[in-house]
């Protein structure tokens, strides 16, 4: 495994993308394939989910596994570099995301997050779950 300068890191860092990341992409074409039409980053809520169906009611996220937190009590443990700060920023990142779910499901809204390596490997399944969501979401509302 190579080992960054800091100035690398930095570089490498502040080239990550809030908006438009790969798995985002990934999502986002499969769902026009499939012929669903969504709001991206849409910001007219708390947590500006990736993808969303306002008139449905629901919020998707398309979370990275570094940023957000996935295993993070394992994961914590292999950072071995500025570990004070990673760890608090990325415990602030699982801690907003569970205020952000909270909050949208008291306002009637549904969330979805996928992890990055699951939209990776299985868009399809990903879609079908949004899709039955949104057909769900229809009948009820009667959209």
């Amino acid at each position: 495994m190579d080992v960054l300068t800091k100035s690398q890191r930095s570089k490498c860092m502040s080239s990550i993308k809030s908006k438009n990341s790969n798995i985002e992409r990934i999502l986002t074409k499969a769902l026009k394939k499939k012929g669903l039409q969504f709001k991206k980053n849409y910001s007219k809520i708390i947590g500006k989910p990736d993808i969303a169906f306002p008139k449905e009611k629901i919020a998707v996220f398309c979370d990275s596994e570094f940023w957000h937190g996935y295993k993070w009590a394992k994961k914590k443990k292999e950072i071995k570099s500025n570990k004070r700060f990673w760890h608090a920023k990325i415990e602030r990142n699982i801690k907003r995301d569970k205020q952000v779910n909270r909050k949208l499901k008291n306002q009637g809204w549904l969330v979805i997050r996928f992890w990055g390596q699951k939209i990776g490997k299985n868009s399809g399944e990903c879609v079908k779950m949004i899709d039955t969501a949104v057909k769900k979401r229809k009948n009820l509302h009667n959209i």
